[in-house]
């Protein structure tokens, strides 16, 4: 055995092993419990990244545990091969997008494969390929017909110069990122899946995964957003607004109506356009014309500045019949709700606010505990005056109002009352607005009722009077999944002047995608291609049009884990062997794709089993969101004060005595720069990491054991150049010990025979530390304590200098079960110390080990010594020791004799098996 650790002819040997058993095909013969462990595949963008490293070394844990817990193992891999990044790569480079996708694929295999993962390749899929995205086109067909998919058109933001679609993101300051020019708002036809008729169940199914993390269940049920309310009808004013007809809120705050002093709609609601065609004023033209400039998300609505611009118009209120003034606000979406609002600027945040720019009415109608207190003492200070406050003025004037013209009414108001109105006064602006339920004030007659009872009268005497409903509405909106993009999956409909749109013929797919082609920027190039748009009808037969807008890369990874069962599969999306792996026992991947693409692939998975093709309702029984790898950030500021970032291997960082950074400079030149946060690692930062440097230099067992060492999975682990030559350090001890053991003789690992004292603490610790382990990887899923109780281990058999027959096999035993338990970690090392220590016999085939009851027999135990509750010492003592005894050992023990120094104890208190305490 070579007395140094040597990782790369170690990990090259031990990957040959694998391949040449092909240990890690996955089958479906096999009377095992299956065991599907599947991480989120990656984008092919050129390199791994540390958070690649981090995810796929999580999973590989995982499954080479469960397969040495006697499972039958799935854990595949693929490409998320279509998206924009592609096609902005091809742009730099002038190549196609499907040369470098390709290019990038083959050199990330390259890097997975190095790492040791134990990923079964023949699974391999790739969602650019036709034989891949045929079947979701397959598909998109099916629920086509069926009505799930449909079209209708949209407003998105447009640049007239890229002639592209740009998403909210890619608008800067109204303008688009690449081109520079004004973006504009246009309505062109999409296809939308329709997946509001699933969000009830999407909803409730997220009550049944207990493996799921609480937080993100508790972000998709947020975006799924289901909210009861009502539907309320605002009567058109026919003198201002020139024709009949209703405005239309949706709101779940009915209990707020009494409040509302204004009405808002988007820019593109029907009142707006028409507003902007009867009025004379070109400034409501102009403002619909800006709000359509741009895009604007539906999270960016708090923090943007709210504005908006009276119409002239206005609606009745259905209680009352005051006359509501109508206002276009950009802070009102048309594909939310009805495109309109009721606002109550006294008990909503965006209301108020824009009600305090433009000085517009704000009527508190909801009151807290606080404000309810200090109206009954006004009422007192009036009634001391001998004033009654008038209900019906109350009601119909607001309180600030009415509260002010009763003060200017009053011949002599005393002193104390004035100093009560303006107590009174300087609550409400303390509560404006007030957001919570509460009691209902100024409201008539519904003044003194609680949320609930206010939302059923109200919504009752709407209903009664045709002037609203209640209804339940989600936040969640159909999902659009056009793009007017080319490295994607061409989406299969034929469009006939004749027969109108007409889905591709099964015959006829796979739509294939041009691969060699080079986009050229503006616009999408199969718009551009004749030979590709240009076909017949296959109804028909006349000459048609192909659409040429491609789908959504969220479908792509919507389905790809069902995929992976049957990946050969030529005469369906999926075979019967879906059956056999569905559903995934253990997703990995970062909590970013909480939402998105978490919810997607749930949907789709509803799709697919409706359509009779899997079975089950959910696609992932237990999920786990790892964190973050983040590292510092160093930069220095050039001559206009921009950051130019540093990459901290370029930095030498100065540390006070207790580590602390307190300065760094440039390695080349010695110079200072300055010592940014910690933050994610990033290519915009230049604070990332090459997993490829870390092999190189270490090996890729240091690179995995680090991983998983410096933090828990779902927490954020920093990245520490100190901590990785750390892990090198300790497979270096861990060979070297098995390299001494191994240079004297391998013997047979412990079966019988007398213990001394001290193998027999060993023993209890080793087998301990097996308990532990395997809690850790199986259940807890906390890989840092179990490598953590490894070292531990390691150290106890560091001290362990017995040289006996019995002990050198007590020593065999720790040995191969600190092999055993690291395996799932570190496999290169671990197959090579095997090869080592159990010469003939192969790591693959060996089960995760077992702990002996009779280990964890504890002869002797360790009994604590406390006088006055501080502790002076420990004493061994036989298991069966009673009370007596170990009250006479404990008195007897040098550091107790000093402490009494001749006296006798006021009180001696045992703990059987823990603690003695002597009170003097």
């Amino acid at each position: 055995m070579q007395p140094n650790y040597q990782p790369t002819s170690i990990e090259q040997q031990a990957q040959q092993h694998w391949d040449s058993r092909q240990a890690f095909r996955a089958t479906e013969q096999s009377d095992k419990p299956k065991y599907y462990c599947l991480s989120m595949f990656p984008y092919p963008s050129g390199k791994l990244h540390m958070g690649h490293v981090r995810n796929y070394t999580i999973g590989d844990v995982l499954s080479r545990y469960h397969r040495m817990k006697g499972c039958n193992v799935m854990q595949p891999m693929g490409w998320d091969a279509f998206g924009l990044p592609a096609e902005n790569a091809a742009l730099a480079n002038n190549v196609p997008p499907a040369a470098w996708t390709y290019d990038n694929i083959d050199y990330m295999r390259k890097q997975l494969k190095s790492l040791g993962f134990g990923i079964d390749w023949s699974r391999e899929v790739t969602t650019c390929k036709p034989e891949y995205y045929r079947w979701e086109q397959w598909l998109f067909t099916r629920l086509y017909k069926k009505g799930i998919i449909y079209k209708k058109t949209s407003s998105v933001n447009w640049d007239p110069v890229d002639q592209t679609v740009l998403a909210n993101e890619q608008v800067i300051d109204g303008c688009g990122w690449r081109s520079g020019a004004p973006v504009e708002k246009r309505d062109i036809p999409m296809y939308f899946f329709r997946i509001t008729e699933y969000a009830d169940e999407l909803l409730q199914g997220l009550d049944t995964l207990p493996g799921w993390p609480e937080q993100v269940k508790t972000m998709q049920a947020n975006w799924i957003g289901k909210s009861h309310g009502c539907e309320i009808f605002f009567p058109y004013d026919m003198e201002s607004v020139g024709t009949g007809g209703m405005l239309k809120v949706y709101t779940t705050r009915p209990d707020t109506l009494m409040g509302a002093t204004y009405l808002a709609v988007a820019a593109e609601h029907p009142l707006a356009k028409r507003a902007a065609e009867v009025s004379e004023k070109p400034e409501l033209s102009n403002f619909i014309a800006e709000c359509n400039r741009g895009g604007t998300a539906e999270a960016d609505m708090a923090t943007m500045e709210k504005k908006g611009i009276d119409t002239g118009m206005f609606a009745r209120h259905p209680v009352t019949g005051e006359k509501l003034p109508i206002w276009i606000a950009n802070y009102v979406l048309m594909n939310y709700g009805e495109g309109a609002v009721m606002a109550v600027p006294a008990h909503d945040e965006r209301d108020f606010e824009f009600a305090t720019k433009y000085d517009l009415p704000v009527k508190h109608v909801i009151a807290s505990p606080a404000l309810l207190d200090k109206w009954k003492n006004l009422e007192d200070r009036f009634k001391a005056d001998g004033y009654e406050l008038d209900p019906e003025d109350l009601d119909t004037m607001g309180m600030f109002a009415y509260l002010s013209i009763v003060l200017m009414d009053l011949p002599s108001p005393s002193e104390a009352l004035i100093d009560a109105v303006h107590e009174f006064a300087a609550q409400l602006q303390l509560e404006s607005p007030y957001t919570e339920q509460g009691t209902l004030a100024c409201s008539g007659k519904y003044s003194g009722m609680e949320f609930q009872e206010a939302f059923d009268a109200i919504s009752a005497y709407l209903v009664a009077n045709g002037l609203g409903k209640k209804r339940s509405q989600f936040r969640l909106r159909d999902w659009g999944i056009s793009r007017q993009r080319y490295w994607g999956c061409p989406i299969p409909i034929i469009h006939c002047f004749t027969c109108g749109d007409v889905p591709v013929p099964d015959e006829q797919l796979p739509v294939v995608l041009p691969e060699n082609v080079v986009p050229d920027g503006t616009g999408s190039p199969l718009a551009k291609m004749q030979d590709f748009y240009m076909t017949p009808c296959p109804q028909c037969g006349k000459a048609a049009k192909r659409e040429t807008d491609t789908m959504d890369t969220f479908v792509e990874s919507s389905w790809y884990y069902a995929r992976y069962a049957s990946p050969d599969c030529t005469s369906g999306m999926v075979d019967e062997r879906a059956k056999h792996w569905l559903p995934v026992d253990q997703y990995i991947g970062g909590i970013e794709h909480a939402i998105l693409h978490l919810l997607y692939a749930r949907f789709f998975h509803k799709l697919m089993r409706d359509e009779g093709l899997v079975e089950g309702d959910e696609p992932f029984t237990n999920l786990l969101t790892q964190g973050m790898v983040v590292a510092p950030t160093f930069y220095r500021e050039d001559a206009h004060d921009r950051k130019q970032w540093i990459n901290p291997s370029e930095v030498e960082v100065k540390t006070d005595e207790r580590g602390r950074p307190v300065g760094a400079t440039l390695k080349s030149d010695g110079q200072p720069v300055f010592i940014g946060s910690t933050e994610k690692m990033a290519k915009s930062k230049n604070n990332g990491v090459d997993p490829q440097a870390i092999i190189d230099a270490y090996g890729a067992d240091t690179a995995r054991l680090f991983m998983m060492f410096a933090a828990p999975p779902e927490q954020s682990l920093e990245w520490s150049d100190a901590g990785v030559e750390g892990a090198f350090r300790f497979l270096k001890r861990v060979w070297k010990a098995a390299h001494d053991h191994v240079e004297q003789g391998v013997v047979t690992a412990y079966r019988d025979g007398e213990l001394s004292a001290a193998g027999k603490v060993l023993r209890l610790q080793l087998h301990q530390t097996i308990a532990k382990v395997d809690d850790d990887m199986g259940r807890r899923k906390t890989f840092n304590t179990a490598i953590a109780a490894n070292m531990e281990l390691l150290n106890a058999l560091a001290k362990f200098d017995e040289q006996t027959p019995v002990a050198r096999s007590v020593m065999q035993e720790v040995l191969e079960a600190i092999v055993l338990m690291l395996n799932p970690i570190v496999p290169h090392l671990s197959h090579a110390l095997w090869t080592e220590l159990r010469p003939g016999s192969d790591l693959l085939d060996q089960p995760f080990p077992e702990t002996d009851p009779s280990a964890l027999v504890q002869d002797e135990i360790e009994i604590v010594i406390q006088v006055n509750g501080k502790l002076r010492g420990n004493l061994t003592v036989a298991k069966s020791a009673d009370n007596t005894t170990l009250e006479r050992l404990a008195l007897a023990h040098p550091a107790v004799e000093k402490q009494l120094a001749g006296a006798m104890p006021k009180n001696i208190v045992v703990v059987p098996g823990r603690l003695i305490n002597i009170v003097v």
